[in-house]
């Protein structure tokens, strides 16, 4: 069971992400808000992580409308592009990542050399030919 300053921390340190300050508004004594901040947050991280994700998720209604009306009323090309990206991207419609492809350039010989030492042969062995 949470006593209320700790409570109080929990909820201050959620809105600031300031371990000191939220002890000292919590009720903790400036001379050790500093050592009891870093002390209640990691005591209390799981708690702080969960009511953390309760309140995404309270706000992600009202984040969804803000988007879906830029996308709809901004006179911004700019922004309705933005928010519209935006709105396929949290719906899982990713556009595509870009590749980057390096070329090696090998010699022929490299090349059986390579393939040789791949199907377990020697290098003297005749692996086909290749030109």
């Amino acid at each position: 069971m949470l006593t209320d300053k700790q409570n109080n921390f929990i909820e201050t340190y959620i809105k600031t992400s300031n371990a000191k300050q939220s002890a000292i508004m919590a009720g903790y004594s400036e001379k050790t808000a500093q050592v009891m901040g870093a002390k209640l947050k990691k005591q209390f991280r799981e708690e702080i992580a969960d009511r953390t994700r309760t309140r995404l998720m309270d706000g992600a209604g009202m984040a969804l409308d803000t988007i879906l009306d830029l996308v709809k009323n901004s006179t911004s090309d700019t922004v309705k592009l933005a928010a519209a990206r935006d709105l396929l991207d949290r719906s899982g419609y990713k556009p595509t990542e870009k590749i980057e492809q390096t070329v090696v350039e090998k010699s022929t010989s490299e090349l059986r050399t390579e393939l040789a030492q791949l199907m377990g042969e020697t290098e003297s062995e005749p692996v086909g030919t290749l030109q």
